[in-house]
């Protein structure tokens, strides 16, 4: 991948005229994911890319101009995702569980992906407009979770309501993101203590507990 910094936020994928041309950008949508969980993006070439989902460098070239269009396709497959998760989660989860099954799945999943994470924070320290689906999606998930706890109260929360939860979300993701690049401590993200810490924190923040007693 080039070291410059990126000159556009993740572009949205192709639309595919054939089955055939989904398949393989599938395949090596899932390879990349498999081998950036294995090790750093710049140290995976375009034929190892190609060679593990079962396809030629000229397969891989016919979808994606280049490595950093293939991460860009990454990061949209991700944030896709993402939104099909949580969006179940806040949906389905009994109110009273929802906070510590969203916050557990939330570390869950960007540190068994963080080294993928980790290739996506330097991109943003590169080019600051990199950051905006990212931010747009983390917007979309906070109100996302405002609806669900207007639906179960059965009222509108107000602006200073509304501002303690996406502050609380800002939180946890600011710090899953710091102890992804550096892991200060002296909590760690890998340890069970790191998501009862976040949930609580995001309690405090939120305040929650008292909105959820009036449902």
């Amino acid at each position: 991948m080039n070291k410059a910094a990126p000159s556009h936020p993740p572009r949205k994928n192709k639309v595919f005229k054939q089955g055939r041309s989904k398949v393989t950008h599938d395949a090596l949508i899932e390879s990349g994911f498999t081998l950036v969980d294995q090790k750093d993006i710049e140290s995976i070439s375009i034929s190892e890319l190609a060679r593990h989902a079962g396809y030629s460098v000229g397969a891989f070239y016919a979808q994606f101009r280049s490595k950093d269009e293939f991460f860009d396709a990454l990061i949209l497959n991700h944030l896709q995702k993402r939104t099909e998760i949580q969006s179940k989660l806040v949906a389905e989860q009994p109110l009273r569980e929802l906070i510590d099954n969203l916050v557990a799945n939330i570390v869950r999943y960007y540190w068994q992906h963080h080294l993928f994470w980790r290739a996506v924070l330097r991109r943003t320290l590169l080019d600051s407009e990199y950051w905006a689906p990212f931010r747009i999606h983390f917007k979309e998930s906070s109100d996302r979770f405002i609806a669900r706890i207007e639906q179960d109260i059965h009222r509108k929360l107000d602006k200073r309501e509304r501002d303690n939860i996406s502050f609380a979300f800002q939180t946890i993701m600011g710090l899953i993101n710091i102890s992804i690049v550096n892991q200060p401590g002296p909590v760690f993200i890998g340890q069970k203590q790191f998501v009862e810490e976040l949930t609580r924190a995001f309690k405090l923040i939120s305040e929650i507990d008292s909105l959820v007693a009036k449902a």
